[in-house]
């Protein structure tokens, strides 16, 4: 498997439509460690409009993978991309379950924040993650972001507007 960056037994690669079985398998099997923070795409259907969207100019996806077995242990999208003076995004993250607290969700958002800082020029990410989500906010202490601030009612999730933290890193290059 060709990765566009690895460390350890974590890998990061681009999503493709073979993905579909087991990303959304992966997905319905992690419904209940992801609910009410995201749903992940766990059908075709959903599936497909993942990847319509990660191929926009504003957005990257990306898988992260367990190296030895190849297998998808989660994923991380970067959206609402913006060059220019700004040169960021808004980055989302999610693990699926065995993966969840193996590290490999750290490794592989470390990677992907990496690929953004280098290959993407980008300068700034921001990740927006509901309060009560201590695992979310634990990886982003623990990649070096800092939180800046509160937004209430910030993003319709699971048939509600949820209040977020906003967590962010600059490259310091």
């Amino acid at each position: 498997m060709r990765y566009l960056r690895s460390a350890g037994p974590v890998g990061i690669r681009r999503p493709r439509p073979a993905d579909e079985s087991e990303f959304t398998a992966a997905a319905r099997r992690s419904r209940d460690l992801h609910h009410p923070w995201l749903a992940a795409a766990d059908d075709a259907e959903k599936y497909a409009a993942y990847l319509s969207r990660i191929r926009r100019r504003d957005n990257q996806g990306f898988l992260i993978c367990d190296r030895p077995t190849g297998e998808v242990a989660g994923y991380v999208t970067i959206s609402g991309i913006v060059m220019g003076a700004l040169r960021g995004g808004y980055l989302g993250y999610a693990a699926f379950l065995p993966y969840a607290g193996t590290g490999h969700a750290s490794a592989g958002i470390g990677l992907v924040v990496e690929h953004a800082f280098g290959t993407l020029g980008l300068h700034r990410l921001e990740a927006n993650i509901q309060p009560g989500n201590e695992p979310s906010k634990r990886v982003a202490r623990r990649l070096g972001f800092r939180r800046e601030g509160y937004s209430p009612d910030y993003l319709f999730i699971d048939g509600a507007w949820r209040d977020h933290e906003r967590w962010a890193i600059t490259n310091q290059a």
